[in-house]
């Protein structure tokens, strides 16, 4: 039964890896015919048929409605035992035990607490989300055809996601607020980088998310369609971080060790963690005691991310090299030839601050505001 129920969970997973393939390479360009009604005072009321590209802009979408469905029909049908996890529970008691409106307030748990020990791990993870952000920004700008973001867009993305970390800690939800990368993903699947659809869906997001029996609804999506989605997302992210070694000279056996040691270490260090730490009697062997240290060194070795970074800084910058090999000349003859100004500030320019910086030149002194220089 397990075995099948395996089976069931691993072909919805890829149900949803080739839906969004089908709909967001194959059928990217095929128009559908769609009704519409308009109405003016010159032209009066007009009808007819527009044909548009839906498949590009709601791949994901389409691919999430048809896995969902197929999901429900199977729970329905009893093909899907009780605990299974593409099984969709009955949401009956869920939906009225739901408020309808909930908004978050500071102290609704009661006073924040703060150890040594949970500021380290949290620290240590802080630390590892800021180096995944700016890899997410720069993917980001490729992947919506965008020129690099310079430093203070850096600064400032990592500012706001600090705040937004504050505002969830006080408000008690204790989760990280960062960058996520198959948003990214969602970017290069759907072609869609409009920062006007990336706000209205923001906007949407917080109203969604105070209305309790929405909450509910969607936490009843099946673990396998999510990560069906995860496979294609992360895939486009990954491809494009790979993207960047365009630049280094991939011929020389200097950045041949440095790329395969850094990426085998940052996939195998964490899966070594894990295995580690999920048996009590196998950590015991590798704790030294120290409870705030331990913590800080399960958080990092548990990421990929800063495992993999740190291992191809630390050999990057101390394997000798020259800066063609290392890519770093390409990359400053890209970055320099992006450097339009005015293209920069189309991109990434901030009107709240820029007020604020016209009136109070002293600002710009601030890592996250643009000088003079910059525009």
């Amino acid at each position: 039964k397990q075995w099948y129920q395996r089976r069931v969970r691993g072909g919805i997973s890829l149900l949803m890896v080739l839906l969004v393939t089908v709909f967001s390479e194959y059928l990217k360009n095929v128009p559908v015919p769609l009704p519409y009604v308009s109405y003016s005072r010159d032209e009066g009321l007009k009808y007819g048929v527009t044909w548009l590209r839906l498949f590009s802009t709601l791949s994901v979408i389409i691919s999430l409605a048809i896995a969902w469905i197929l999901c429900g029909i199977l729970t329905a049908t009893g093909t899907l035992g009780e605990g299974d996890k593409a099984r969709i529970g009955d949401m009956s008691k869920s939906i009225n035990d739901a408020t309808w409106f909930y908004f978050p307030y500071p102290g609704q748990f009661g006073r924040p607490v703060v150890n040594v020990g949970g500021f380290v791990g949290f620290l240590a993870a802080i630390l590892a989300g800021a180096i995944e952000s700016i890899g997410d920004y720069f993917a980001c700008a490729k992947l919506a055809g965008a020129p690099p973001p310079p430093k203070y867009a850096l600064n400032r993305g990592i500012l706001l996601e600090g705040v937004g970390c504050f505002l969830a800690g006080v408000c008690g939800p204790g989760l990280g607020v960062t960058s996520y990368s198959e948003n990214i993903g969602a970017i290069g699947l759907t072609k869609v980088g409009s920062r006007r659809v990336i706000l209205c869906s923001a906007i949407l997001m917080l109203v969604m998310g105070m209305i309790g029996k929405i909450g509910v609804l969607f936490a009843s999506i099946p673990s396998p369609i999510i990560g069906g989605m995860y496979m294609v997302m992360f895939g486009i992210v990954t491809a494009v971080g790979i993207s960047n070694l365009r630049f280094v000279d991939l011929t020389s056996s200097r950045n041949v060790f440095i790329i395969g040691v850094s990426m085998y270490f940052g996939v195998v260090v964490p899966m070594w963690s894990g295995k580690i730490m999920s048996d009590p009697e196998a950590a015991k062997s590798i704790q030294t005691g120290n409870e705030e240290f331990d913590q800080l060194v399960r958080v990092i070795c548990t990421s990929g991310m800063i495992v993999g970074a740190a291992i191809a800084c630390f050999l990057d910058n101390t394997i000798p090299g020259t800066s063609k090999e290392r890519g770093l000349t390409s990359y400053k003859f890209t970055a320099q030839s992006c450097a339009d100004k005015e293209l920069l500030k189309k991109v990434y320019h901030e009107p709240v601050i820029e007020f604020l910086a016209g009136r109070l030149p002293i600002l710009r002194k601030l890592p996250f505001v643009p000088s003079k220089a910059d525009f």
